[in-house]
């Protein structure tokens, strides 16, 4: 049968594995990006990595994401991931709405299910796991991009949209990244460069309200407001500046960042969806190995296509058909999880990686 995963490293990763496999110490980040129900097909190779490959490190693992990369992290980062993951999971398959959901009615069960991700002591749990460190990014808006009211908001998204469209760099004019930590250990990307950045400590007062303004999606749910330890001021969606996290992870350091993805694109920010020019910054993913699924996985998939937030509006009223379709995915999923773990484990990993500038020039493949 085909693969079902693709494996993509940057420069520095690819030789590096080449050359020795890889192995849970090399990891010394994991990624994990925004993208609402497109996580699901993940879940089964978060179990494997986090309950068995990386379960028995002693140093540090930075774990980073945006959205709903964030949330996934946090859940993780709990002394049972495993466990961790059902609750999670279930809670995440139990979102309904009606046709046209109000802002806080959005809001509501997104927080319901935030709520049974860090029950039963979480935030300490968290921040106190031996080897994980959590890492939240999020926005922090300027002016009317802070506004709630649509009449406000719409046209700051849309001046936003054209300023990107012109040049990334203009995102600055309308957000400000920031980034919530684990302050027992500063993180690799501490520094990263691009944007102007705000460095707030996490905390058990604070981590819900970040995860809470990291999976924000404005126009959807309303902006999380004046954190605790973080400069007063409405927070969004970490993914609105880095949808799938192309950021100097490893500033020069040693170390493997894995990332298990859901697409075989690293699109920079949330804005960049539809601006099919715009490239990632190769030079932040040298350090970087990419778990995807492989476009024959995505073949066999009902709808030839992973979950994502454009299925609430196709299984409109029809949850039950949507759920098959989702836990059908989920399943799916379990392919990916076995077939990494056998690649790490028997070496056949050397013979999959191919590089990750060859998904945007085939000629290298």
């Amino acid at each position: 049968m085909p693969s079902s995963i693709s494996l993509w490293a940057g420069k520095r990763a690819f030789f590096r594995i080449r050359n020795s496999g890889i192995h849970p110490d090399d990891v010394k980040v994991v990624a994990g990006a925004a993208g609402g129900p497109k996580w699901l097909v993940l879940s089964h190779l978060d179990r494997a990595l986090f309950s068995s490959w990386l379960a028995f490190r002693k140093s540090p693992l930075f774990v980073i994401g945006s959205s709903i990369g964030a949330w996934r992290l946090a859940t993780v980062s709990r002394n049972n991931p495993a466990a961790a993951i059902d609750r999670f999971q279930e809670a995440y398959l139990e979102q309904r709405f009606g046709f046209t959901p109000s802002m806080h009615e959005i809001n509501r069960v997104i927080e319901k299910a935030l709520d049974k991700l860090l029950a039963s002591g979480g935030p300490s749990e968290i921040l106190s796991h031996p080897w994980y460190r959590l890492n939240v990014m999020a926005v922090r808006c300027r002016q009317a991009a802070g506004s709630d009211k649509k009449s406000f908001l719409l046209p700051a998204l849309g001046m936003a949209a054209l300023a990107n469209a012109v040049s990334r760099n203009n995102l600055k004019l309308f957000f400000e990244r920031t980034l919530f930590y684990d302050p027992r250990d500063i993180p690799p990307f501490y520094g990263m460069a691009g944007f102007p950045l705000h460095r707030v400590a996490l905390s058990d007062r604070n981590i819900k309200p970040a995860l809470m303004a990291t999976g924000s999606v404005p126009l959807l749910m309303p902006g999380v407001k004046n954190i605790p330890g973080a400069p007063p001021g409405t927070y969004r969606d970490g993914g609105i500046i880095d949808y799938h996290m192309n950021i100097d992870f490893m500033n020069q350091q040693d170390g493997i960042v894995l990332y298990p993805h859901y697409a075989r694109q690293v699109v920079p920010g949330w804005l960049d969806k539809k601006i099919t020019w715009r490239r990632p910054n190769f030079s932040c993913l040298d350090p970087v190995l990419m778990i995807t699924p492989s476009m024959d996985f995505l073949k066999r998939l009902p709808y030839g296509k992973i979950s994502d937030r454009s299925d609430f509006t196709r299984f409109a009223g029809q949850d039950k058909k949507r759920l098959a379709y989702w836990h059908a995915v989920i399943d799916a999923g379990r392919r990916m999880a076995d077939e990494f773990m056998e690649a790490v484990d028997t070496g056949r990993i050397k013979d999959m990686v191919r590089p990750i500038s060859a998904l945007y020039d085939p000629s290298q493949g």
